[in-house]
Parts: structure tokens; C-alpha cells; sequence
């Protein structure tokens, strides 16, 4: 049936029937959105809840990594109840892929909208529909950083801080001319954002806006605006990080660049709010020192960025003068391509490090020249081992030590096998082998994508019967764990019930 919010169906958490709902009343301009008082949340045990919001269109090649981004944050200082998905106007596989994850959590919720009426229908809807005092707003198109969600929210303990913002980070490669621009960008937006807070992306918020206006293209900013308005401050969070994806064609990035501004003028007529990027002496004074002028090459392609975002701009103004509509944006379709890939970068990383036992002994027993052979001769097995990918060089300590992409059970395997194979009686040893046994201890440092890192180690022990040597590994070090357990002082502990 129709309705205001575009024929809506709803999809409950695991496993719940389909309903129809109708959506409420929404307000067309910031004026028309009356300010609601601070909301005064009765006290519960426990922190407080947060219902997190995606809106998305489209978006089946990321939707379920953001998703489960943020179903895997470990977050003490709130709880959260809920993620909405208000899958809109979607013509790919979105809405099944979330209902498959809503079967697997209940905590995840879609809401389907037949027709795309913008990304501001669809945070309304949002809004309209979370349960928690706490909001948690997320693009589809972004991967969350472990720690970001309790990054953002500890800071709702300050009962004066309505809202806050993290911090984006492209993974565009920033060897070619739009990979730098859109590095550029997101830097001075850092920079500025620390001094006078400007939010976007991903951000949290009190659950005291009604709606927001259905005509703005810049969402967060109208979010921003309403809450100041109502007399919180705003915060920016460095250490809530999120990965995204820039435009990579001149075309994508005129249309994503021109829209936001025509937006950010739209909302400074309508809201009275203006961002700090709007101010050219900020961003002149942002650029300043930021390194973007010291060789040639930079000093041509900040010039040319700065050259792009002007051109962006001028056609943004022509679209605000024009009263041209932006709610409904066309999507920068090169943005949403391998956020993943370039968030994880290369993966899981470990550092190998073989050393002979006893290398000094044996380099005054047999001579330097033999002990040279020695350690070549386990540098030329690490390196058949591994293969090519893997980073290996040798030290004149008789110590090798290899860069291997790879989970630290891998890692463990081919040491374990290295180690082995030359401790052992193969039928390939040379005379120089035989009268010098090659006894490996090994260590490892284990770089997960996510999690500290972890340090583990093999000690050659006893021969086994035969001359083979066998070795064993010693229990892990979590080094984080370690090197912050005798210098970390003890934080006094807050109720997060009392925060919201």
C-alpha cells in the first residue's frame, strides 16, 4: 500500500514476518522540523543502548562487510540493540543479503523501501523507528575500524556532547593524481575537523532530532545543525576510524564534490549552519603546513586538486542559485569498488626470525668462511619454503629473518617445517653437514588484520633418536598486553548509566 515513506515493508530481526508500516509525519525544510527538548532517558542497569542505522542503495558488493564490521565491535560503554538497514529503492541483491544476516542476528532490522525517495527519507525512517537513547549512524559504503563504535560513544559520558563524528580514511591509491586529490581532501577535512568539529561519514548522536529536512544532500551537516541548535556540543573523534572509497574519474568526483556543496549552501540558507569547510581562510590555513606543496609533483597535483574542487564548487553555487535538487543523487558508481581490499591492505603479516644456535662457537670451530656457507644454506631453505612473495635476508650473525603475509598458524607450520628439515638427516647433506649440526630456533611476530600483535618462539630441545632434531613452541606473548600491563595506570571506573 502507499505511504509516505514509499510503500514500506518491514523485515524484523530473525526471522519475523513481513508487515506493512506506515512512516511519520516528515518535515520538508529545517524550519518545519520544530525542536524537540532534551529527551530525559530513565536510568537502567547497565550502559546505555544504541540502535545503529545504515541507509543504503545498492550496495550488495559492501553491505555485508559494514554490517558485520559493526556487529563485531566489542563495545563496554553502551549496548548495541539494534542495526536498521533501510534498503531503498534497491535494484541488486541488498535487501536479500541483509535479511540472510538478520536470520543470523537478531539484532539486525530491514526496512525496504520500494521506491528511492533519497537518503534523507530513509534516515528519517531511521529515526523515526530506533529504540535507544543513542544513535550510531553509518554509510553502506564505509568498513569500520575495531574500536571505532566505543570510540565515538565514550564520549556521551560528557552529558553536554550531542554529538559526534569519526574519522575517514580513504583507501584509493594515492599514486595517481584523483587517489592524492581524495587524500587531500579527507586530510584537510581531519585537520579541520579537530579544531572546529565537521562530521561525516560515520556519527553518533543523542535520539533528539525528529527528522530532518527531506531536501538536504548532506545529511550529517543537517544533523549537526539541529542538534547544535538545541544547545549541545559537537565532537570529533581522530580515533573512530572508518575506510572509504573516493571517486576514482574526473566525472565521479565533479558530480560527488558539486553536490555536496550546493548542499552545504542549501543548509546554510534554510538552517542558519554553515560547515567549517565552507571557510576559505580554514582551509587555507588547514593546507598550511600540511606538507602538500614540498616537491614538484606535489606542488602540481595539490594545485590541480585545488583547481578540481573549485570547478566542483562553481558548479555547486549555479546548482543553490538554480534551486537545483540534489535529496536524490546520482551514485559515484567508481566509489564502491573494493573497500575491503584496500582496507585490509596486504592482510595479516608475520616476521620470521631464524637464528643457528651457538653461531659464534661454531664460527671459531670451523672458520668464518663455513659459518658464512651455514647461514646461506638456511637463508636458500627459508627462501624455497616460502617462496617468492616472502621478504627473506640473512644477517652475519647467523640469523635470517623473513616478512611472510600470513596468519600466524601458517607462519608456525613453515618455521616448524624449516626448522625440521634442517635439523634433520636428509639424504641431500653435504660433507660440511655432517660435521656440523645446524640446530634453528625460531621466533615469530603474528600482525593480525585485526587484534594486537602476538609473539611466539620454537627452542630446539633434545635429539631425537636418529639425529633428527626436534624442537616444540613455546605459549604466545600478546606484546600489547605485555609491554602496557606494568605502565598502564588503573582508570577509575564510571557508571555508562548515568551518561545519557
Amino acid at each position: 500500500m502507499g505511504t509516505p515513506d514509499g510503500d514500506l515493508r518491514f523485515f524484523p530481526g530473525s526471522g519475523g514476518g513481513e508487515a506493512a508500516a506506515s512512516g511519520p509525519p516528515l518535515s520538508p525544510t529545517a524550519e518545519s522540523a520544530p525542536a524537540r527538548p532534551k529527551r530525559s532517558t530513565p536510568k537502567t542497569p547497565g550502559p546505555p543502548g544504541c540502535s545503529v542505522g545504515i541507509m543504503a542503495y545498492n550496495e550488495a558488493a559492501n553491505i555485508a562487510n559494514a554490517i558485520r564490521t559493526l556487529l563485531q565491535q566489542v563495545v563496554s560503554c553502551a549496548r548495541i540493540e539494534e542495526l536498521v538497514v533501510v534498503a531503498s529503492g534497491c535494484t541488486d541483491a541488498t535487501a536479500e543479503i541483509v535479511a540472510a544476516l538478520a536470520d543470523e542476528d537478531p539484532r539486525v532490522r530491514l526496512l525496504v523501501q520500494d521506491q528511492r525517495q533519497g537518503k534523507a527519507s530513509a534516515i528519517n525512517l531511521f529515526i523515526a523507528r530506533a529504540r535507544s537513547p543513542l544513535l550510531l549512524m553509518v554509510s553502506a559504503d564505509v568498513l569500520v575500524e575495531e574500536g571505532t563504535v566505543e570510540a565515538l560513544l565514550r564520549h556521551f559520558a560528557d552529558p553536554e556532547v550531542g554529538m559526534v563524528g569519526g574519522h575517514p580514511i580513504p583507501v584509493n591509491d594515492e599514486g595517481t593524481f584523483l587517489g592524492y586529490a581524495v587524500h587531500l581532501l579527507w586530510r584537510l577535512h581531519d585537520r579541520l575537523a579537530r579544531a572546529a568539529p565537521k562530521l561525516g561519514e560515520i556519527v553518533a548522536f543523542r535520539n533528539v532530532v525528529p527528522s530532518i529536512p527531506l531536501d538536504t544532500a548532506v545529511d550529517e551537516i543537517s544533523i549537526q545543525a539541529l542538534v547544535t541548535q538545541l544547545g549541545y556540543r559537537m565532537a570529533y573523534e581522530p580515533d573512530a576510524v572508518v575506510y572509504n572509497r573516493g571517486p576514482a574519474t574526473i566525472s565521479d568526483f565533479l558530480v560527488q564534490r558539486r553536490r555536496i556543496y550546493a548542499g552545504h549552501l542549501q543548509v546554510r540558507r534554510q538552517q542558519g549552519y554553515a560547515a567549517s569547510t565552507m571557510s576559505t581562510r580554514r582551509i587555507a590555513g588547514a593546507l598550511r603546513g600540511s606538507g602538500s606543496f614540498s616537491s614538484p609533483r606535489l606542488a602540481l597535483w595539490t594545485s590541480a586538486a585545488i583547481g578540481l574542487e573549485a570547478l566542483a564548487r562553481a558548479l555547486g553555487y549555479l546548482d543553490a542559485a538554480g534551486l537545483r535538487q540534489h535529496s536524490v543523487w546520482r551514485p559515484a558508481v567508481s566509489t564502491k569498488a573494493r573497500i575491503a581490499e584496500g582496507a585490509i591492505g596486504q592482510g595479516p603479516t608475520s616476521v620470521l626470525v631464524f637464528h643457528i644456535v651457538n653461531f659464534h662457537r661454531q664460527q671459531l670451530e670451523v672458520g668464518v668462511r663455513a659459518s658464512r656457507l651455514l647461514t646461506q644454506r638456511v637463508l636458500q631453505c627459508v627462501r624455497q619454503t616460502l617462496g617468492a612473495e616472502a621478504t627473506v635476508s640473512a644477517q652475519k650473525s647467523g640469523t635470517v629473518i623473513a616478512l611472510l603475509f600470513a596468519e600466524r598458524e601458517e607462519a608456525e607450520r613453515v618455521a616448524g617445517q624449516i626448522v625440521e628439515q634442517l635439523g634433520g638427516g636428509g639424504s641431500d647433506r653435504t660433507d660440511l653437514w655432517e660435521a656440523v649440526r645446524v640446530k634453528l630456533a625460531c621466533g615469530i611476530i603474528a600482525f593480525p588484520q585485526v587484534g594486537q600483535a602476538v609473539a611466539t618462539s620454537m627452542a630446539p630441545i633434545q635429539s631425537a633418536p636418529g639425529g633428527v632434531m626436534a624442537s616444540r613452541w613455546a605459549g604466545e606473548v600478546p606484546l600489547l598486553e605485555s609491554a602496557l600491563a606494568t605502565s598502564a595506570p588503573t582508570a577509575p571506573k564510571e557508571d555508562p548509566a548515568s551518561w545519557v
